[in-house]
């Protein structure tokens, strides 16, 4: 026994040392990026992320045909799905769906002025915490810069969508009252602050999906600065 634990603890430690010494090397490689260099990488990389995510979700069907993204029907409404059909309400159901989708669809292109001035308002000690952060830290910087201009901006857009399906007027005039006890999350009061909060979500996630596949493959961009400092974390 003491024969084969040796081979064993000894295994375990070079891999313990391999892994640190990749660690270091990523830190390194890091710290030698000028920052210059580091803002620049990354004020592209955002650029492009958050342009891919705008045009897939903004074009009919971004939302309705993409099931990571898709706004289903609010809870309550979903869990009263049964009873809505037999009273003949299906139809309405599925245009419900469609129109909120569409209302999304329709709200995200507004978003792209506002990420683009988000990332002109980055600081060189934003891009390297960015860049030394988890492989959402960029998703979490526009969520954290964006999300409530954005909300502000959606709304508007989304209403006049929504206010097109009589079952949304509906929706809206029942949760005014249910609402009053307190039953009902604030998200999901009116159609149009369900549909801002879940496309939010949507643009977020899709965001959070284009620094990903930078991270993964950065040369794939055809940036040599994209390339550069991405791939420095490798």
């Amino acid at each position: 026994m003491r024969q084969s634990a040796f081979p064993v603890r000894r295994v375990i430690i070079l891999c313990a040392l391999t892994l640190l010494s990749s660690t270091a090397g990523a830190a390194l490689s890091l710290a030698s990026l000028s920052n210059q260099d580091a803002s620049s990488g990354l004020k592209a990389a955002l650029e492009a992320g958050s342009a891919a995510a705008v045009a897939k979700l903004g074009v009919e069907n971004g939302f309705l045909n993409n099931d990571k993204v898709k706004i289903k029907l609010p809870g309550i409404v979903e869990q009263a799905r049964p009873l809505l059909k037999m009273t003949g309400r299906g139809q309405q159901l599925d245009e419900l769906v469609v129109a909120m989708n569409r209302a999304a669809e329709s709200a995200v292109p507004l978003a792209k002025p506002m990420l683009l001035d988000a990332v002109k308002s980055m600081s060189v000690t934003d891009a390297k915490n960015i860049l030394s952060g988890g492989d959402t830290s960029v998703t979490d910087f526009f969520r954290q810069k964006t999300a409530t201009p954005l909300a502000a901006k959606f709304l508007p857009i989304v209403k006049s969508v929504t206010d097109r399906s009589g079952l949304a007027t509906t929706y809206n005039g029942t949760m005014s009252q249910i609402g009053k006890t307190g039953l009902v999350p604030q998200q999901q009061a009116t159609v149009e602050s369900y549909v801002t909060d879940r496309a939010l979500a949507g643009l977020y996630l899709m965001i959070g999906e284009e620094e990903k596949a930078i991270r993964r493959d950065p040369l794939a961009y055809g940036s040599k600065i994209i390339g550069k400092v991405f791939g420095s974390l490798k």
